[in-house]
C-alpha cells in the first residue's frame, strides 16, 4: 500500500479513492514539486475533513466551503439578471430546496449549472453538493460550486406539498401549512434603515402535531387583525426562520394567510400543575377559577404596561397566571377552559409559584370543538359547559335554573343564572353553575355568583351542574347534584 492509500485509509470523509488520487496529484502540481505525494495527500485530507459536515444542521455562515449529501425537495424557476460584466452581462440562477434528516437549506446554482439544473434535476434526486455557505434572507444558503447525483445513497426525507408543524425545519421555504388560529396580536410598526415604515404582526397556529408562531410582514400583517382565534387558515408560500431558539413561520410579499373551510384539530400540551418548578417554560391547560381586573403600571422607560392575573386549576392543583400586555385584554371569565403555551414558572407572592405569560406565550380560550379539551371535561354529559364564546357562563342566562325544580312542590327557592337572586340560609335552594373547583368543597360559578357545595358527587372541572339542597352558612348542603 502506497503513501496515498495510507492517508486515504485514515480519512474521515466519504470520498472516492480515485477522486482522492486526482486531488493529490493536482496538489503536487500546484506546489511545483515542493511537496511529495505523502505530504500532498495529508494536505488534501485536511482540506476534505474540514469541508465534510455530518448534516445540514452543521453548516454555518462563514465556513469557506462545505460538502454534504441532501435530497432535492423543490426546484425553483430559472431567473435571469443583468451583471456589470461586459464579457458576461447576463447571469442565470435557480434556487433548489434541499434537505437531509437534520434540516434543510436553499442551494443556489449559477449560470451553466443553473441551465443544467433546469433540464436535468428533479424532486427526489440525491446530490453530493460542494459550495460556500452564507446567511440568506430565508436562512442559510449555499452557493454551489459542484454537485453530482448519487443514486446509491438513501436520504430519509419526505417530499410534501403541504407541511405539518412537526415537519418544519430551519431554512424551508415555499411552505404551505394549514392550522387552527390559537392566538393573534395587533399590528406593530417600525422604521427601516432606509427611512420607510414597516409593519409586522403575529398569530399562533396549531395542528394535530404541534403549534407554530407565524410572523406576517407589511401588507400581510393586517391579516392578524382580520382573523379570529378558532378560525382554520392556510399559510401559503411561507418560510421558516429562527428566533430565540424557536422556529417561526414567516409570511412576506409572496405569501398569504387564507381562511379555509376545514376542521383542524389541535390538542394542547399539558404539564400537571403540581409538578411545576421555578425556571421551567411549560404548556398548561385548565379551568379558570378566578379572574382579577386588569391593572396598568408605569415602566422604567416611562411607557405604560398592563397585567391581569387569573387563577387556573387542573386535576392536580392550581396556579396564578400573570397575563402581560395585550394578553391582559383577552376576554377570560371563571369557568372558561384555557390553554397556556410557553409560560415561564416564577417565584410568586408569599413563595407561591406563578406562571408568567409574556410576548412569547400563547393564551387560548378553548372555545372550538376542533380543539381537544382533554381530561378537564371528561365524563361531562351533553349539557356540560367546556367554555368559549358560545359556551361561556353568560350563555346560560336565558333558560337557566329558573325552570328546574319540578319536584320541589313549589317550595324551593331557585337561584337562576344571571337572575341575581339572593341566597338565604336555611332555605331549599337550587343553583346551576360551572364547576371551577372539583374537590372538597365543589365550587360552582354562574357568572355572577360563586357558591361552595358540600357533595360526594363525582363532578369535573368545566362541567355545568345543578345542585339542590339547603343553604347553611353560605354553603349549599346538596341532597342532589345533576
Amino acid at each position: 500500500m502506497g503513501a496515498i492509500e495510507d492517508v486515504y485509509e485514515d480519512l474521515d470523509a466519504d470520498v472516492d479513492l480515485e477522486k482522492f488520487r486526482e486531488a493529490v496529484e493536482a496538489k503536487v502540481d500546484q506546489m511545483g514539486g515542493l511537496a511529495d505525494e505523502e505530504t500532498a495527500a495529508m494536505l488534501v485530507a485536511h482540506e476534505v475533513n474540514d469541508e465534510e459536515v455530518n448534516g445540514i444542521a452543521d453548516i454555518e455562515p462563514g465556513m469557506e466551503e462545505v460538502k454534504f449529501i441532501a435530497k432535492v425537495i423543490d426546484v425553483g424557476e430559472l431567473r435571469t439578471f443583468e451583471r456589470d460584466d461586459e464579457e458576461q452581462p447576463e447571469g442565470q440562477v435557480i434556487n433548489v430546496e434541499v434537505a437531509d434528516e437534520t434540516g434543510s437549506l436553499r442551494a443556489a446554482f449559477w449560470d451553466e449549472r443553473a441551465e443544467a439544473v433546469k433540464n436535468e434535476l428533479e424532486e427526489g434526486d440525491v446530490l453530493r453538493i460542494k459550495g460556500r455557505p452564507k446567511e440568506g434572507f430565508n436562512g442559510i444558503e449555499v452557493s454551489v460550486d459542484d454537485a453530482e447525483p448519487d443514486d446509491d445513497v438513501e436520504v430519509d426525507v419526505a417530499i410534501t406539498d403541504t407541511y405539518r408543524v412537526e415537519d418544519l425545519s430551519l431554512g424551508l421555504s415555499d411552505v404551505d401549512l394549514a392550522g387552527l388560529v390559537l392566538d393573534t396580536e395587533s399590528v406593530r410598526t417600525f422604521d427601516r434603515d432606509d427611512g420607510s415604515e414597516g409593519k409586522v404582526a403575529n398569530l399562533v397556529l396549531g395542528d394535530p402535531t404541534g403549534k407554530i408562531r407565524v410572523t406576517m410582514w407589511d401588507e400581510r400583517a393586517d391579516r392578524a387583525e382580520e382573523i379570529d382565534p378558532g378560525t382554520s387558515v392556510e399559510v401559503v408560500d411561507g418560510y421558516v426562520r429562527e428566533r430565540d431558539g424557536s422556529l417561526e413561520l414567516h409570511v412576506g410579499d409572496r405569501g398569504a394567510v387564507e381562511e379555509i373551510d376545514e376542521e383542524i384539530e389541535y390538542e394542547p400540551e399539558r404539564t400537571p400543575i403540581e409538578t411545576l418548578e421555578i425556571g421551567q417554560t411549560v404548556d398548561l391547560a385548565g379551568v379558570v377559577r378566578s379572574a382579577d381586573p386588569k391593572r396598568t403600571f408605569d415602566r422604567d422607560d416611562g411607557s405604560e404596561g398592563q397585567v391581569r392575573n387569573i387563577r387556573v386549576q387542573d386535576d392536580s392543583g392550581d396556579i396564578r397566571v400573570a397575563l402581560w400586555g395585550e394578553k391582559a385584554d383577552k376576554e377570560i371569565a371563571p369557568g372558561d377552559e384555557v390553554a397556556l403555551a410557553d409560560v415561564e414558572i416564577q417565584d410568586g407572592w408569599q413563595d407561591d409559584l406563578e406562571a408568567s405569560a409574556g410576548w412569547q406565550s400563547t393564551v387560548t380560550v378553548l372555545e372550538d370543538a376542533s380543539i381537544d379539551a382533554g381530561g378537564a371535561s371528561d365524563g361531562a354529559d351533553d349539557s356540560s359547559a367546556g367554555s368559549g364564546a358560545d359556551q361561556t357562563l353568560g350563555s346560560f342566562e336565558d333558560g337557566g335554573a329558573g325552570s328546574s325544580g319540578d319536584d320541589a312542590g313549589g317550595e324551593t327557592a331557585v337561584a337562576a343564572n344571571g337572575g341575581g337572586a339572593a341566597l338565604a340560609d336555611g332555605e331549599q335552594t337550587e343553583f346551576t353553575g360551572t364547576v371551577v373547583q372539583a374537590g372538597d368543597p365543589v365550587v360552582l360559578d354562574d357568572g355572577e355568583e360563586t357558591i361552595s357545595v358540600e357533595t360526594d358527587a363525582d363532578v369535573h372541572l368545566g362541567q355545568e351542574v345543578t345542585a339542590r339542597g339547603e343553604l347553611r352558612d353560605g354553603r349549599l348542603d346538596a341532597d342532589d347534584v345533576f
